[in-house]
């Protein structure tokens, strides 16, 4: 996921860029309004919004975004006067959060308008096939077919499983792993996520289901 922090206080944005590096998201950095319209690309997923900026108004470019993309927007600002929320959520803002505000409660929020945005599947494509079809992934029937036979994963395998199945060729961090999980950012979860992995790769046998990629986590296999 690529996140545009768009925020004119150095500071701010460099604390808020490591934060979300660090969660598993990929960030680019807009100090004002036109900065941001050039950066508004098709990849970008959320735009983190801050008011108080150098050559527009927050409000203002943030219908200017809402009229070029359907990217989910959170404003985050130290208007916390409610004619301004309600301002920005009229000129099509998603959320609205107040500084000085928890970092994990914005990794939160942009998680929940992220979820709200993306289009359901339609059955014909929530089954995901991996090492050529050997393994199939039904995400409707939380199901894994090995060889044309189920193998049994408990609920916490299987949901490992699917978080990686919605980032086919990603490298899924293994934060947030345990988060969408675990739905807790504790790293005391790294040992049970690798004793997890370990069980579905057992379960799987011959075949490829889950690659470890050094340094980063994990990602479907092919």
């Amino acid at each position: 996921m690529r996140i545009l922090i768009v925020e004119d206080d150095e500071r701010v944005a460099a604390a808020l860029d490591a934060f979300l590096a660090r969660s598993g998201y990929a960030t680019a950095r807009a100090s004002d309004g036109a900065s941001a319209l050039e950066m508004l690309g098709a990849d970008t997923e959320v735009v983190l919004l801050d008011l108080g900026l150098p050559d527009v108004d927050g409000i203002d470019l943030c219908r200017r975004i809402r009229g070029r993309s359907e990217v989910p927007i959170v404003i985050v600002t130290a208007r916390n006067q409610v004619t301004e929320r309600i301002k920005g959520l009229r000129a099509g803002a998603d959320d609205f959060v107040v500084k000085p505000y928890d970092v994990h409660e914005l990794l939160a929020r942009i998680e929940a308008v992220t979820r709200r945005s993306r289009p359901m599947r339609p059955e014909s494509e929530a089954l995901v096939q991996v090492d050529d079809g050997a393994v199939q992934i039904d995400l409707v029937a939380r199901q894994v077919t090995v060889d044309r036979s189920p193998i049994e994963l408990t609920r916490k395998e299987f949901d490992i499983v699917a978080v990686l199945a919605r980032y086919p060729g990603v490298a899924v961090p293994k934060e947030r792993l345990i988060r969408e999980v675990w739905n807790t950012d504790w790293r005391g979860f790294g040992h049970s996520l690798e004793v997890h992995v370990g069980a579905i790769r057992k379960k799987a046998g011959s075949r490829r289901l889950i690659e470890t990629v050094r340094g980063v986590g994990y990602r479907l296999a092919g």
